[in-house]
């Protein structure tokens, strides 16, 4: 596998933010007019995906992930987005289509239908895998507002940009995507860095620090090979991050942190695998259930 297609990978499973400067698909009936609200509901597809990432860090965005192939796929959407036009603007719904989109399909590891996910700041959260009544809909969709509500994502479709509008990035974040997007990972980093020094609590840039280093660490590696040299030296600290590395690249989350974890334990609890593992937390996502389950065994080896 070359570095180009690792690249394409990890933007995938990690963040689809490299889409956001493509045009955005107009909402259902065709864009708002002038002076009104866009549309709670939108339809999006591979190549408007970025905007609805952009709109996630600012208001919790759901992706339904259908298809008209699967009838409970059928049953679901009403009523998700029945109880998303109820809530009057605090939640955006993206109806996806998958068999019209694989990069999506592909980013969220789709593996059966119905699928519904949620967006928080870009990041996924799991929401309904079956068919819910509306009731149901409605404690899951509380829950979601909860949690975005802690991740500061309060905005609201109530006087927002009209649709097709993106929201700005801030300049520092700006500034380390263009260079991204000309391929300039070093000024990338430094760019993210700044922003860290300026609010060292700031996850996303925190998270996208992690992942142009994860870029840098993977460019032009040949995957047969570290394979083969991570398992002749099953201790090595440098064999076994860059296979973790690949791993996450390719959307084998578990496997990267499991690789990881089992390393921490075999190498005495070394503080170097321990601070590997929390820097692709934060590229994860806190709030993804597999860092979750993964710092739940950290905890456990390290008490």
């Amino acid at each position: 596998m070359s570095d180009a297609s690792l690249g394409s990978a990890l933007r995938g499973a990690v963040d689809l933010s490299s889409l956001r400067n493509h045009p955005a698909q107009p909402a259902p009936g065709g864009a708002a007019p002038s002076g009104s609200a866009p549309d709670v509901v939108m339809e999006a597809n591979d190549a408007s995906f970025g905007q609805v990432m952009e709109l996630s860090r600012q208001i919790p965005v759901v992706v339904d992930l259908f298809s008209a192939r699967f009838e409970q796929s059928a049953q679901l959407s009403p009523v998700i987005e029945k109880v998303v036009r109820e809530l009057a603007g605090r939640v955006l719904l993206a109806k996806v289509d998958v068999d019209q989109s694989p990069q999506i399909v592909q980013a969220f590891q789709v593996q059966s239908m119905p699928s519904v996910v949620a967006l928080i700041g870009g990041r996924p959260v799991p929401m309904f895998n079956s068919v819910v009544d509306e009731e149901q809909a409605r404690g899951v969709f509380a829950q979601l507002l909860e949690l975005a509500a802690q991740q500061g994502v309060t905005g609201s479709l109530d006087g927002a940009a009209e649709a097709g509008e993106e929201p700005q990035l801030p300049p520092l974040h700006q500034e380390a995507f263009d260079a991204i997007e000309r391929g300039d990972n070093a000024a990338a980093i430094v760019a993210y860095e700044k922003a860290l020094a300026e609010n060292p609590r700031d996850e996303q840039a925190a998270a996208g620090l992690a992942q142009v280093k994860l870029l840098e660490r993977i460019s032009g590696v040949d995957l047969q090979q570290a394979r083969q040299a991570a398992a002749a030296n099953p201790k090595g600290l440098d064999e076994q991050f860059l296979v973790a590395d690949l791993d996450i690249a390719g959307g084998h989350v578990d496997d990267a942190f499991d690789r990881l974890l089992d390393l921490f334990l075999d190498t005495g609890r070394d503080a170097a695998v321990k601070d590997r593992l929390i820097e692709l937390f934060g590229l994860i996502g806190q709030t993804d259930p597999r860092v979750i389950a993964a710092r739940t065994r950290l905890t456990n080896l390290l008490f």
